[in-house]
């Protein structure tokens, strides 16, 4: 009598290989919540005059402290003793992302380029906003067109999201590419519900406009927007863009127009692009100040989470002394 032969044991089914865009987001998310959990949490601000727009409990008023226009009438006639009702903040709020991936974010010569950068400032903030349980959205410069993603709340869609603009092309050259200042008007008309406004771009224009008084294309756009939002800019640059190396003479090549132009880098050469950099920059920085919008400034050539967390941190520090400030 032969015996069977024994089966081969059972292979474990092998485990699914992540790519390299999911490991890069689970990177990206341990980072900001290591370092920035806790830093953007907290209850919500109201968007309306006051600390909130839903009514909440009735409580007894108190003279000299309460606002006499949130008595609650029902039930001051109620028990003959004078109520006001507090006003709870919005907690659920929609965030939307301005993401510019024209062909001049596809620069870096540090640690990352500055698309890449673009990409970890939006994944920052919507990992932040899925925590509180927000909406999240994003609007896309990239080619000819201003692409629209969907506000949706939840880890799963923001990190469709974010894939989505880690394997958007690299930027072409196109005969009538949108600027920044039509991408903030979509931005603007996307949703009127006020909320989180967030533009994330180099801010350079096709013609620099190197005096710091003078109003930027975008300026107008952005400041009708803040006008109803809160706006963050986040402005991303690159070292080389400040100031230029001694290499000698090198070829430049502009990507929003193919154009090539060989240039010898003289020190005459170098220190008027520094000059002009400077100039450029300070302008930038003027016409966010003038539109009431927070600046965040993101290098390629730092940590931008600890950039990101100092920023937030004076903005809080600012919020609590203009606080104290109004307080009777």
């Amino acid at each position: 009598m032969t015996t069977p032969p024994t089966p081969p044991p059972s292979t474990p089914p092998a485990p699914r290989r992540t790519t390299t865009a999911e490991q890069a987001l689970r990177r990206l998310e341990l980072k900001v919540m290591r370092k920035l959990d806790g830093l953007l949490h907290g209850a919500h601000q109201g968007l309306l005059p006051g600390p909130g727009s839903e009514s909440g409990d009735s409580r007894v008023y108190v003279p000299g402290e309460d606002d006499v226009r949130r008595m609650d009438w029902a039930v001051t006639a109620r028990t003959t003793v004078p109520h006001v009702r507090d006003l709870i903040a919005d907690r659920e709020l929609e965030t939307w992302a301005l993401a510019d991936l024209s062909p001049s974010m596809d620069f870096g010569t540090a640690d990352t380029d500055k698309r890449d950068l673009v990409v970890s400032a939006v994944g920052a903030i919507g990992f932040l906003s899925s925590r509180l349980g927000d909406r999240f959205g994003a609007l896309v410069i990239h080619d000819e067109h201003v692409h629209r993603m969907p506000a949706r709340s939840g880890r799963p869609a923001l990190y469709g999201l974010l894939h989505s603009l880690m394997d958007a092309p690299r930027g072409q050259v196109v005969a009538d590419p949108p600027d920044l200042a039509e991408g903030i008007d979509v931005l603007a008309a996307a949703r009127r519900r006020r909320g989180m406004r967030v533009v994330v771009s180099d801010f350079l224009d096709a013609r620099p406009v190197l005096d710091p008084g003078a109003e930027r294309p975008w300026e107008r756009p952005i400041r009708r927007l803040a006008a109803r939002h809160q706006v963050l800019a986040v402005e991303v640059i690159d070292p080389r863009e400040l100031e230029l190396p001694d290499v000698g003479r090198v070829a430049f090549a502009d990507p929003e127009t193919g154009k090539v132009r060989e240039v010898h880098l003289s020190p005459k050469v170098r220190r008027a692009y520094a000059e002009a950099a400077a100039l450029q920059r300070d302008g930038t920085r003027a016409a966010l100040r003038r539109a009431g919008v927070a600046h965040l400034v993101l290098r390629t050539d730092r940590d931008w989470v600890f950039d990101i967390a100092q920023f937030v941190l004076r903005q809080r520090r600012t919020g609590h002394l203009q606080h104290r400030r109004a307080a009777p």
